[in-house]
């Protein structure tokens, strides 16, 4: 794929930031729980949603995560990353028809492991919906 970009461990920075921004929809949330297995009707059905504490359906978190894991994959570092490790903390719900600001910010830098560790965290209108930390196996030049 040619959109995706390469980071070199070599070139990246503390505080290097990549982000990307997505508005899911009720075809979005239907194909993750089709292909996760995960069909909780507090996300896929509009009714049995209703009743529940959110009122209405909500995204799967980790279909929410998976932002995380497409700007790592992709973005920074792109090519060449190799996801080791991930922790999640889900602070509010997201909701069908909600955009999510997905955000990856490196903290620390092994350049002898070739290991990155990013701050991880989502945001719909300000709120922080998802915060958490990742750690990369990083592309080298050698």
């Amino acid at each position: 794929m040619s959109d995706v970009a390469q980071v070199f461990i070599e070139d990246m920075r503390e505080g290097m930031t990549a982000q990307l921004q997505r508005t899911f929809t009720r075809e979005d949330v239907e194909a993750f729980a089709r292909l996760s297995g995960d069909v909780n009707p507090a996300h896929v059905d509009a009714a049995y949603a209703a009743t529940g504490i959110f009122g209405k359906p909500v995204v799967h978190g980790m279909l929410t995560a998976s932002l995380i894991s497409a700007l790592l994959g992709t973005r920074l570092p792109g090519r060449g990353a190799v996801y080791l490790s991930q922790s999640l903390h889900f602070r509010a719900p997201v909701f069908i028809g909600d955009t999510v600001q997905a955000e990856v910010e490196i903290t620390g830098i092994d350049t002898r492991r070739k290991r990155v560790t990013f701050a991880c965290r989502c945001m719909v209108g300000g709120k922080q919906v998802l915060r958490g930390e990742a750690t990369v196996l990083a592309p080298g030049r050698a």
